[in-house]
This record gives structure tokens, sequence and C-alpha cells, in this order.
């Protein structure tokens, strides 16, 4: 009898452990995005008086993102990070742009810094586009901010996945003050929209 215990008692030791090595075999899946220099971002705005659009038409840096899902709690993460230069913003007037770069402190702080943290769920990354969200962090004039995105996401028959972000911000959250022209007669509206578009590859 003390024999037979024992052995029952072994065996359900190493299911346990059987369970919990295969548990942690197929934990998390991972996939790894490579950021092409064809990505983009834009900042559209307005005054009191009309509307405005600056743009860093191209990216100049290798980055790298890393989706991955962990299949005990079904979380998704998002992880990795773009810099953005500040000088590279085209406003598609020299005064408009000058007047940006000096309200964003790009002397100070030369860089935009965007880091992904999560997505509400795995994308299936076909041609129709897939509308999800997901958690970033934006590093902007010295001030960090969390905030959630809306993206669009999709992959093309060249297999270049595009995925495309959209937030409504303000200079505030940041602590900026919106530009002014003219002594203060064309004052900027505090609310903008960030749009990113970024066109990556599976490595």
């Amino acid at each position: 009898m003390r024999y037979r215990n024992i052995l029952l008692i072994t065996l359900l030791l190493l299911s346990i452990v059987g369970f919990s090595m295969k548990n942690n075999t197929k934990r998390e899946e991972t996939k790894r995005w490579l950021v092409s220099q064809n990505s983009s971002l834009s900042v559209n705005g307005s005054t009191n008086i009309n509307k405005f659009s600056c743009i860093i038409p191209s990216y100049d840096q290798i980055d790298t993102l890393a989706v991955s899902k962990n299949n005990n709690d079904g979380v998704v993460m998002l992880s990795g990070m773009i810099s953005l230069s500040i000088n590279s913003f085209d406003c598609h007037n020299s005064g408009m742009t000058k007047q940006l770069q000096k309200t964003l402190k790009e002397k100070e702080f030369p860089v935009l810094f965007i880091r992904f943290l999560s997505l509400s769920k795995l994308p299936e990354l076909t041609t129709k586009p897939e509308f999800i969200t997901g958690l970033v962090n934006i590093n902007l004039a010295g001030v960090n901010k969390r905030f959630e995105v809306n993206y669009q996401i999709s992959q093309d028959a060249q297999k270049v996945i595009h995925l495309i972000g959209s937030r409504d911000l303000n200079f505030s959250d940041f602590k900026l003050i919106p530009p002014r022209k003219l002594g203060g007669m064309i004052q900027t509206k505090d609310q903008l929209t960030v749009e990113f578009h970024l066109k990556m590859k599976t490595i």
C-alpha cells in the first residue's frame, strides 16, 4: 500500500512538472517588425484663421518593433520605440515651421520619442484594414505622457505591414504654449492630431 501511494505521488508530480514545462514553452509567441525609412509622421492643427499640417516625410532610423502574445493571460505586448527629429518637421511654410520647432523646444529637446507598449489584440495581418487600439508613451519637450492610440493595420501584397496610428492631444499636455503670430492676432488652437504611418516587414 505504501509503495502504491509513493507511485501515485510520483506520477502526480511528473504530470505537474510536464504540464508546467508545456505551458512555459508555449507561453509567448513573438514576431519582429523592421520599420522602413518610408514611414512618416504628421501633426495637424488649426488656428483661428485656417488649418495647418506639419510632416516628417521619411524616417531616417533603423528600428524594430516586437509583438508578442502571452498565452497564459492573453495580453498582447507591442514593444519598441521610434525617435523623430523635431528639426525634420516641414509645415510647408518656413515661418510656421520655425515657429513650431521653437514651440516644441527643439534646441533643448531635439527628438520626439514614441514608445510602444501594448495592443488590444493580436492583428491578423490581411489586406483588409483591421481597427484596434494600443498604448504608447510619447515623450515631447521633456514631458512623458501615456495615451491610447487608434490603429489601422493591414498587410499588402508585397508583405509590407502598414500600421497607421492617430491620436488627438494638446500642446498643454506637454506644458507647451500654442504658437501665436502678429502680436496674438493669429492664435493656434491647443488641440492637435498626431498621425504616424509605419511601414514594416517581418524579420
